[in-house]
Formats: structure tokens, sequence, C-alpha cells
């Protein structure tokens, strides 16, 4: 667990980023890897976010279905944040040469849909639900 896991909003701040990062595909130079890299951190980072406004301790892990597990039981898990914990792979293995095949356009374009489900689901969970007394 990190000593000062920070605010939701700054969480939310650092997904919002990686997923405009994630949709940008306007550069031939960069790999499909690479932005697929940043959709998986921008579901890693809204479940951080949801995790940190409940007072959840999380381990620096970079397995979204681990974190997802951490979620009180009451938070809904959307067909589209359990989908997501495919993206994990983004952020390890997918991330250096000769590790795997190259991703493909199909592949890039459902991590970016799930990337945009998941940062609204943390939004909207965020938002709905008060942070339980401590």
């Amino acid at each position: 667990m990190l000593h000062d896991p920070g605010s939701p909003a700054a969480w939310m701040r650092y997904a919002r980023s990686d997923l405009a990062l994630a949709r940008k595909r306007d550069d031939g130079e960069v790999l499909l890897e690479t932005l697929c890299f940043h959709a998986q951190q921008a579901v890693e980072k809204s479940v951080k976010a949801v995790l940190v406004h409940f007072g959840v301790d999380f381990p620096r892990v970079h397995s979204i279905e681990r974190l997802v597990d951490l979620l009180p039981p009451e938070i809904t898990r959307t067909t589209e944040l359990l989908a997501a914990a495919d993206l994990s792979d983004y952020a390890t293995v997918f991330r250096y040469p000769g590790s795997e095949e190259p991703v493909s356009e199909r592949e890039y374009s459902d991590a970016v849909r799930l990337a945009e489900a998941a940062v609204a689901w943390a939004e909207g969970t965020v938002a709905a639900r008060r942070q339980p007394p401590s």
C-alpha cells in the first residue's frame, strides 16, 4: 500500500490523461502496444481511484483483476470493467519487443472502448457514493 494514496480526484485526473493518450492514434510512429498500455493504465488508475475513495488499501500491482477483487462488495462491477481485466498484459508483456504478436487494430479499439467504460464507471461510482465514515 502507498503511504499516502492521494485523492480519488488525483487518480481520476491521471486516468483521464492516460485515456487521452490511448486515443492518440494520429501518429504513425506510435505503436498500438503503447496506446494499449495507456488504455490499461486508464483502467488501473480508475479502479485505484474507487479504492482510494472507499479507503481500501491496495498493493502496487498492474493486475486489474486483482484490484477489482479488492472493491467493496456493494460496488457494481460492470461487464466492461470485468472484461478490462484482460488489458493487464499491456502493462507488462506488450511493453517490450519480442514478447507477443503485434496488437491488431481491433484489439486496440477494444482496449480504448474498455478504458472509456472504466473511466466513466469510476467517475460515476465516486460521484454517486459518499466515502464511508472512518
